[in-house]
């Protein structure tokens, strides 16, 4: 079964680009997606840019209406996924408790929906 793992951090605690805890963080995340890309377990997954670049899309009446950035005010931002191909949920689970923003963020584990 598949699982989307979305990974939120608050961007105001994010390591900076080029600090030590910066350079940290994305060798974690390079062991991390090395070791679930072995294992096939790895589906696809991305880093996503600040929250300040989304925009929000919304049709109301037919007509379209833009804002400039995420849906909803949260103390954290969705910051990039996974999909995994996995057994069961407990091992969803197992491995997005691995994703390094877990220890710092919070990981919400879905599975995808299949239609035949």
């Amino acid at each position: 079964m598949k699982y989307m793992c979305l990974i939120y951090g608050d961007e105001a605690k994010h390591p900076q680009p080029g600090t030590p805890e910066m350079g940290q963080l994305m060798q974690d995340y390079m062991a991390f997606t090395k070791d679930i890309q072995e294992k096939s377990v790895m589906v696809a997954g991305d880093p996503l840019q600040p929250v300040a670049t989304a925009t929000t899309v919304r049709v109301r009446g037919g007509k379209t209406d833009t804002t400039d950035g995420p849906f909803a005010e949260t103390k954290e931002q969705l910051g990039g996924y996974y999909i995994l191909e996995c057994k069961d949920l407990d091992e969803a689970i197992a491995y997005a408790a691995r994703i390094p923003t877990a220890a710092s963020g919070s990981i919400e584990v879905r599975p995808i929906m299949v239609f035949d």
